[in-house]
């Protein structure tokens, strides 16, 4: 498991690669969450393309990262790229209801801005 976080302009970055899942180590997670919090971004694009599998542990982080967002005056978040496997199981637990999502970086990028509606895209 891998998660990076850049800025472009008003928008951060929050790149995530491997499995997130049971096992994960729970500081690291934190640590990331603390950090998108520190940077007090107000639009978060989180980029999924490169997640083979996401699990409880996963679903924690991602719907801790929302609630931050959202709480904000403004806040946006979309997330991108979700793989069929892990889509499957945002649409069991029923976040891909909640969650914003888009399927590419353009079209997420767009969302966050306001130029476009990325919720329920697949």
């Amino acid at each position: 498991m891998l998660i990076e976080l850049n800025q472009i302009d008003d928008v951060c970055i929050v790149r995530c690669e491997g499995r997130i899942a049971t096992g994960s180590d729970p500081e690291y997670l934190r640590s990331k969450l603390d950090e998108v919090k520190r940077l007090a971004c107000g639009k978060v694009l989180v980029d999924f393309r490169e997640v083979v599998s996401v699990g409880s542990t996963g679903i924690g982080f991602v719907v801790a990262m929302y609630s931050s967002v959202t709480k904000l005056p403004d806040g946006r978040f979309v997330l991108v790229g979700a793989q069929p496997r892990v889509r499957e199981v945002l649409d069991l637990t029923r976040l891909s209801s909640i969650l914003p999502m888009a399927a590419d970086m353009a079209s997420g990028m767009a969302a966050l801005r306001g130029t476009a509606s990325a919720h329920g895209q697949r």
